[in-house]
């Protein structure tokens, strides 16, 4: 294989946390380590991200500076060089069969107390160099890595660790994935050096049958898989003409559902993130802690991908390199959109820079929506919800026409005949500057973001849109759900522009029920968020937070987590501490108000609630979706939440179609109203409860057999009459 990993993040290491001086010794392969505690990486304390947390000593301000790690690996074949990956806060020395081979912010020579210099990144982003092959040998080595603190009263320590050996052919970018259907997915990546492309797939990890060959020599692989069952999983690895390249556990993927299923869809939103900060990094792994073994469909970005001017380079180094290694980029498929910093290398016309280079786009409609042509902006489908990417930073014609020209420029053009055709439950449309901010960017004086409120938002409000994501200020920022405010922000009103008084957190806080929308009905408004915290947050503006918000957030970095399943959409947005610092849920078509019509006998029916949730009902007593009651006819039942923000009703009626023979053996509930038609005989041996107004009529007879019992205060009239359907 061409590329192995050695070493894997979250590996068991050995170490000793007790402060002592080890000299030298502990570096070599023969040194004793039975003694020395074991456990998984990330190994620290004082980040709350640590799997494995090591002692700093009875004294929080006076912490030990070195903790040492040794681990034994066995090398089953030779590599011409290794990629050594790691994580530390703050200094950090590798030695390989004690020989030192990489060190980062410690001076020379390196003992137990030598103080280490800041780890800038606070320890978050993967440090990397690449090492000859002669560094290790065949059969058995020994890693021995000491981290050194900057003082006795450091707050944290962070340790993890990865090495791979590769020959002369790796990936260096990705794999990634695009373009994502029921039936197909393309997956892209880069090699250090010109090779074929393969890639062999299949439902059996260990068996993967199928494949998909280039023999063409290249560094850039673009290999596309096609005929594919939908919502299905499939393992993959890469490969060339002679050999694998690289293959994981986390080499997977799922295709989409069929358009228009109402599957479960998780959808990861980050916006302005390629950075190459701390931030960056505490972002990316408080998502992954939070979803845990959950898997992601898709991933959006919301522009400005890799700063700060979307050279190639930038995009390797700021957004590949911290992504590629978690399975994220391995299995969720990128539908990306473009910001001013990605264009920064190109001209706003020519879109020829590394963005559009980078992702392939479904411009000719492939995935659903109509064919828009151009890179800067598309839609597609997934399950129950239509997806729009615009561009709010490229010009287009020779007119230099922008997002905001709404008369004449082929984009909104594009996006009418679009929101005109979508017939999906769901439609999340996104871009990078955003309508309503007082962060890092202001809404009010900045022109794009202005004209884009202006003229844009009135377009989406007409259709059937549901929710707005932006980033460009680097901030979190959200509203309620609201409607009809073009202006600046002192013309805000909530008693006008907010379509609902409630957070929409939906946690059992005070007016915190669901946003409630209608298919089929105008569009109720709009939710807007500005998540473009996910690399960094930077300033705000003297007046933030915008009135139109309801939550805002310039202190902490995060990103936006959606779940959509049928008819309900709930947002979290997980900041960089792991903490839901917000969210919002919008339901459609609840709170329903139902006629059931059964027969006039039938001894069975199952009632179900209009949303996904809790459920609380009322008689007979349950708590699940669906109930099955004995009806009683003109009976009411219902069911609600346990929040108290929704709740059914179901009567209980008789079809009054003509039949030849009617026999009515079920209770007739208090004040209701029955009328039973029957072109031959009605027989009835019910009980009608008081309040009941009750009409029979008959072309033959009318029998009232034993157990027939009209209470007091009912009406009951039978009359013979011919009965015609």
């Amino acid at each position: 294989m061409a590329q192995s990993t050695i070493v894997a993040a979250g590996d068991t290491w050995k170490y000793l946390d007790n402060g002592s001086d080890q000299g030298t010794t502990w570096r070599n392969a023969g040194f004793n380590d039975a003694l020395w505690a074991s456990g998984n990486a990330e190994f620290g304390y004082g980040e709350g991200d640590e799997t494995t947390v090591v002692n700093y000593g009875p004294d929080p301000n006076n912490k030990y500076i070195t903790t040492y790690f040794r681990k034994v690996v066995t090398l089953s074949s030779t590599y011409s060089s290794f990629l050594l990956r790691g994580k530390r806060d703050d200094g950090v020395a590798v030695y390989f069969n004690g020989v030192q081979v990489f060190k980062d912010g410690l001076g020379d020579p390196v003992l137990y107390n030598t103080l280490a210099t800041n780890a800038a990144d606070d320890g978050q982003v993967w440090l990397s160099t690449t090492l000859p092959g002669n560094v290790l040998q065949m059969g058995q080595n020994t890693i021995a890595v000491e981290i050194h603190q900057t003082a006795s009263s450091s707050s944290d320590l962070s340790f993890d660790f990865e090495l791979i050996g590769q020959n002369s052919v790796f990936v260096s970018r990705g794999p990634y994935l695009q373009m994502a259907s029921s039936t197909g997915m393309q997956i892209r990546y880069r090699t250090i050096s010109l090779t074929t492309s393969k890639i062999n797939y299949g439902t059996d990890p260990n068996n993967l049958i199928l494949s998909v060959s280039d023999n063409a020599f290249k560094t850039e692989h673009i290999v596309n898989l096609i005929g594919l069952q939908p919502n299905t999983k499939y393992y993959y690895n890469i490969a060339n003409t002679d050999q694998i390249i690289q293959s994981s556990a986390n080499h997977y993927f799922y295709t989409a559902p069929t358009i228009g299923t109402e599957k479960k869809t998780k959808v990861w939103v980050t916006g302005d993130c390629g950075t190459g900060t701390s931030t960056q990094a505490n972002v990316k792994n408080a998502f992954l802690n939070y979803v845990g073994n959950n898997y992601i469909d898709l991933w959006l970005l919301l522009g400005d991908n890799a700063y700060n001017s979307g050279y190639d380079n930038e995009y390797q180094t700021l957004f590949f390199e911290p992504y590629q290694n978690s399975r994220t980029m391995k299995q969720t498929p990128i539908f990306p959109a473009p910001g001013n910093h990605d264009y920064y290398s190109t001209s706003q016309g020519s879109r020829s820079g590394a963005y559009f280079q980078n992702f392939t786009l479904p411009t000719n409609g492939e995935i659903g929506g109509p064919p828009s042509y151009n890179e800067g902006y598309y839609s597609y489908n997934y399950a129950n919800i239509h997806f729009i990417s615009l561009d709010s930073y490229g010009t287009e014609t020779a007119s230099l026409y922008r997002l905001s020209d709404t008369l004449n420029s082929p984009q909104i053009t594009w996006l009418k005949a679009d929101l005109a055709a979508n017939t999906q439950k769901w439609t999340i449309v996104y871009w990078h500057h955003p309508p309503y901010t007082m962060g890092s960017h202001n809404s009010d004086s900045e022109l794009e973001l202005r004209y884009i409120r202006e003229k844009v938002l009135p377009i989406l409000e007409r259709n059937n849109v549901d929710l707005v994501l932006c980033g460009h200020s680097h901030n979190y920022e959200r509203t309620r759900l609201i409607k009809g405010h073009y202006g600046l922000e002192s013309s805000f009103s909530p008693t006008s522009h907010n379509k609902s008084n409630s957070s929409g957190r939906y946690d059992g806080t005070a007016d915190s029920c669901p946003y409630e929308k209608t298919s089929g009905l105008p569009n109720k408004g709009i939710v807007y968020v500005v998540a473009g915290s996910a690399g960094w947050v930077t300033s705000k503006q003297a007046t933030y937070p915008h009135d139109a918000t309801v939550y805002s957030n310039s202190e902490t970095g995060g990103s936006i987590y959606l779940e959509i399943e049928g008819n309900r959409l709930d947002s979290k947005w997980i900041s960089e501490n792991g903490t839901v610092a917000d969210q919002f849920t919008i339901m459609k078509d609840v709170n329903k108000n139902s006629e059931i019509e059964i027969a006039p006998n039938q001894s069975s029916v199952n009632l179900q609630a209009s949303w996904i949730g809790d459920y609380i009902w009322n008689n007979p007593a349950g708590n699940t979706k669906t109930i099955q009651i004995n009806p009683i006819i003109g009976q009411q039942y219902f069911v609600e939440d346990s929040r108290q923000c929704l709740r059914d009703t179901f009567l209980i009626k008789v079809n009054p179609n003509c039949v030849n023979n009617h026999q009515l053996t079920k209770v007739v509930g208090g004040n209701s109203t029955l009328a039973l038609n029957a072109s031959q005989a009605i027989s009835a041996s019910s009980s009608l409860q008081s309040g009941t107004t009750v009409n029979f009529g008959a072309g033959r007879s009318i029998l009232l057999e034993n157990g027939f019992q009209a209470s007091n205060g009912g009406v009951f009239k039978a009359e013979i009459k011919n009965c015609v359907n």
